[in-house]
């Protein structure tokens, strides 16, 4: 079976400073990874970055042994500027899911979106 891809949200955010703008499309796949099992692909900047099963079980085990329900996943997002940025974050809970916050520097808080994942977490 081939891995099919379905759209589940493309949103942008302008900078009025600028007139640049930050683009995001986040899509659900039913195949990625080496299990082939199903998950959501987020697409940023010529990034992209893919929450599947394998991947999500070793940052929701970073941020428990850290004590957090948040994982901001540093190495994942572009986050060269404090005040223009795209931070993504894994939100563990019983349904995972990917969290975004985008901002500009016109805008003064960042906006926020979470996706919920298609798979549980494993009890560790």
């Amino acid at each position: 079976m081939s891995n099919v891809k379905t759209p589940i949200d493309t949103f942008e955010v302008k900078d009025l400073e600028d007139g640049s703008v930050l683009r995001v499309h986040v899509e659900s796949c039913t195949e990625l990874g080496n299990a082939g099992k199903p998950g959501i692909q987020v697409h940023y900047l010529g990034y992209i970055l893919c929450f599947e099963p394998t991947r999500v079980e070793k940052w929701a085990y970073q941020a428990r042994k850290a004590g957090k329900s948040e994982w901001y996943l540093a190495d994942e997002s572009w986050a060269v500027h404090e005040d223009q940025f795209i931070k993504t974050f894994l939100v563990v809970a019983d349904k995972p899911k990917v969290r975004l916050e985008v901002k500009t520097r016109s805008r003064s808080k960042p906006l926020i979106k979470e996706y919920e994942l298609p798979f549980a977490l494993e009890e560790v």
